[in-house]
């Protein structure tokens, strides 16, 4: 078929998603051109309207559609206890575990210098102003990096980073596993890593 062609195109596009291969898109677009051309209107509307309306939280860097997002506005959270993650769906397995009542903190990805994935690239310096300014009341800091080398190599950088300024600092448990992926570990081992996370760089 043609690059022009229609379906080739759906296919294309859908192949660009992460995760997503060329006979996983091929599956999709069949499955997006069998259903009433009502089911495509309201797909494409839903992705239109999401990268229109939704934005990042001015303070902790998650996707919302409100500013500051729900999480960070909402007075029942605990403001003194901070979650640091790599990535704005991290938040959401985390909520979904139903355990964790602070606020969080997105990085936006994890130190990588092979990948020219610097600090400059990260949310840090939006982590220490934070800190710095109207959160300067936090008590701790959980570092909820992923497993991987990248995510170990940020816990690392930030405790140093971190640790003169007298907070306290833990990680999520060991349990987690080793190169996983926070959005696809099951709220049960999500929740249990949270409760038992230890203190590091004492």
């Amino acid at each position: 078929m043609a690059k022009s062609d229609p379906v080739s195109k759906l296919i294309f596009e859908l192949s660009k998603l992460p995760g997503i291969g060329e006979k996983t898109a091929t599956r999709l677009a069949y499955y997006i051109l069998k259903q009433d051309e009502s089911y495509a209107r309201s797909l494409a509307e839903a992705v239109v309207g999401a990268k229109s309306k939704v934005v990042l939280c001015e303070r902790c860097f998650t996707f919302t559609d409100t500013d500051p997002c729900r999480i960070c506005s909402n007075s029942a959270r605990d403001q003194g206890l901070i979650c640091i993650v790599e990535r704005p769906s991290d938040v959401f397995s985390i909520e979904q575990s139903g355990t964790f009542r602070g606020v969080y903190h997105v990085l936006h990805g994890a130190l990588s210098p092979l990948d020219g994935i610097g600090p400059e690239e990260l949310k840090i310096r939006e982590l220490m102003t934070r800190l710095a300014g109207a959160d300067a009341n936090v008590r701790e800091l959980i570092l909820a990096t992923n497993p991987s080398v990248e995510g170990e190599a940020t816990a690392l950088y930030l405790t140093r980073l971190l640790k003169p300024m007298g907070l306290r600092i833990t990680k999520l448990a060991h349990g987690l596993p080793v190169g996983g992926m926070l959005e696809y570990t099951d709220r049960q081992t999500i929740g249990k890593a949270i409760e038992n996370r230890m203190e590091v760089g004492s």
